[in-house]
C-alpha cells in the first residue's frame, strides 16, 4: 500500500471510531441540560488524547512496548496489579456497554428480542475477531463508523448558533439555580472528559502500532493519524453537543437510549438519515466492544508475559485468546441479565477516569526519558503539556465518583 494510502486509511478508521455509546450518550445528554456550555471539555479532551496517543503510538515505534508493560516496570508489580485490575475491570463494563448498545440497534432495525440480540452480538464478535486480521479489524469497523458523519450534516442542517458555539469553548461556570446543578455541570464535565480519554483506546492504539509493526520511520505517519484523525473525531463529538442543544433542548427532550440519536437525522435528512445514523452506531458500537475485549487481553498479556497479538496464530497465543474469550462470554452474561446499557455506560465512564492518572503517567515518564527513547523523546513542549494534563486528570479522578454519588449519576 503506498504511504499516502496508508495515512489516509489511518486517518479515516480514527475519525471513525472516535466515538463510542459513553461519548455518544454523555455529549448529547450534556448539550441537551446546558447548551454549548460544555464544549470546551470536548476540546480539552480531544488534545489530551491526541497528545498521549502520540505519545503511546511513539513509544510503540521506537521501542515496540505496549502500554502495560510500560505500568509494570514504572510502577512496580502491586501498583501495575491494581492498575491491571481497574483497567480490565473498566474495559469489561465499557464492552459490555457496547454489546448492549449493538443489540439495542439490531433491535430497531429488527424489532427482534433484545436478549437474543445480546447473544446474537457475542456470536457475531467471538466469529469477526477469530477470522479477521488486525488491519481489516480496523479498517471495517473504522471506515464503517463514518456513517456517523450524519451527525455533523445533522448540526449543520440544525443551524447552529456560532456565537453560542464559539463562546461554549471557553470554561466558564454556567448560571444555574443551586449547587446541586453545578455540581451536575461539573459530572457531566468529568464524564465526558473521561469518555473521550478513555483508557482503553491508549492500549489499543499503542498495541496496535505493534500488531502493525511500526518502526522509527513510522512515528511521521502516527502523528499525523493521531493528530488529523482525533481531530476530525472530536468536530464529531462538538456536532453531538450541537444537536443536544439546538435539537433536544428545544424541544425538551433529555436522551435516554442511544437510538434517540437518530431522531434528529431522521427529521434532518428522512429514511437515508436513520438508516445512516443507525448503520454509522453500530459500526461505532461494534468496533469499541471489539477494541476494549482486545485491549483487556492485550493489557493482561503483556504484563504478565504471555505471547499476545492478532499477528499471532491463536494456537501460538492460546492464552491470550482465551482471555479475549473470556471477555466476550463475560460482557455478554453482564447484558444478557436484563441491565440497562446506559447505565453499565455510566459506571465505566466513570470509574474509567479513576484508571486514568495510572495509565498517562508511565506513558508520560517514557516518552520524556532521553535514556530511552533517544533522539525520539519528547520535546519542551510535550512535557510541559503533559503534566498540565496529568494534573487535570487527576482533579478529575479525585472528584468522579463523590460527582456520581451527590448528583445520583447526573439525575440531580
Amino acid at each position: 500500500m503506498g504511504r499516502f494510502a496508508e495515512v489516509f486509511l489511518g486517518i479515516l478508521t480514527a475519525v471513525g471510531g472516535f466515538v463510542e455509546i459513553g461519548e455518544l450518550t454523555f455529549t448529547l445528554t450534556a448539550g441537551s441540560i446546558f447548551g454549548y456550555t460544555l464544549l470546551w471539555v470536548t476540546a480539552l479532551g480531544t488534545a489530551g488524547i491526541i497528545l498521549y496517543c502520540e505519545m503511546a503510538g511513539r513509544i510503540a515505534a521506537v521501542k515496540h512496548r505496549a502500554v502495560f508493560s510500560l505500568i509494570r516496570e514504572r510502577t512496580g508489580f502491586t501498583a501495575g496489579l491494581i492498575t491491571l485490575v481497574a483497567a480490565t475491570g473498566v474495559s469489561v463494563l465499557t464492552c459490555a456497554a457496547e454489546i448492549g448498545g449493538v443489540a439495542l440497534v439490531w433491535q430497531l432495525l429488527s424489532a427482534w428480542s433484545y436478549r437474543w440480540l445480546v447473544i446474537a452480538a457475542l456470536v457475531f464478535f467471538v466469529l469477526v475477531v477469530w477470522w479477521l486480521e488486525f488491519e481489516w479489524i480496523e479498517r471495517v469497523f473504522g471506515l464503517g463508523g463514518l456513517l456517523m458523519c450524519v451527525y455533523v450534516a445533522t448540526a449543520l442542517a440544525e443551524g447552529p448558533s456560532w456565537s453560542d458555539l464559539l463562546a461554549g469553548l471557553v470554561p466558564r461556570t454556567p448560571d444555574v439555580a443551586s449547587g446541586r446543578e453545578l455540581a451536575n455541570y461539573w459530572y457531566y464535565a468529568v464524564a465526558i472528559l473521561s469518555s473521550i480519554m478513555l483508557p482503553y483506546e491508549t492500549y489499543f492504539y499503542a498495541s496496535g502500532g505493534i500488531e502493525d509493526q511500526w518502526k522509527p520511520k513510522d512515528i511521521t505517519l502516527n502523528r499525523v493519524i493521531v493528530i488529523v484523525g482525533f481531530a476530525l473525531g472530536g468536530l464529531l463529538s462538538v456536532s453531538l453537543v450541537v444537536i443536544g442543544a439546538e435539537f433536544f433542548q428545544a424541544h425538551s427532550i433529555q436522551p435516554q437510549l442511544p437510538g434517540s440519536a437518530a431522531i434528529s437525522a431522521v427529521l434532518a435528512f428522512g429514511s437515508v438519515g436513520l438508516f445512516a445514523a443507525l448503520l454509522g452506531m453500530f459500526f461505532a458500537f461494534a468496533g469499541a466492544a471489539i477494541e476494549t475485549a482486545l485491549s483487556g487481553a492485550y493489557n493482561i498479556a503483556q504484563f504478565v508475559g504471555w505471547p499476545w497479538g492478532k499477528y499471532r496464530e491463536p494456537r501460538n497465543a492460546a492464552r491470550f485468546t482465551l482471555t479475549w474469550l473470556v471477555i466476550f462470554v463475560a460482557c455478554t452474561a453482564i447484558i444478557v441479565t436484563g441491565i440497562d446499557p446506559v447505565q453499565v455506560v455510566e459506571y465505566s465512564i466513570v470509574f474509567s477516569v479513576v484508571v486514568l492518572p495510572f495509565t498517562y503517567l508511565p506513558v508520560l515518564v517514557v516518552a520524556a526519558d532521553k535514556r530511552i527513547m533517544g533522539e525520539y523523546a519528547n520535546g519542551i513542549a510535550s512535557n510541559v503539556l503533559g503534566w498540565i494534563y496529568l494534573v487535570i486528570i487527576t482533579l478529575a479522578a479525585i472528584v468522579a465518583i463523590p460527582l456520581f454519588v451527590f448528583t445520583h449519576g447526573g439525575q440531580a
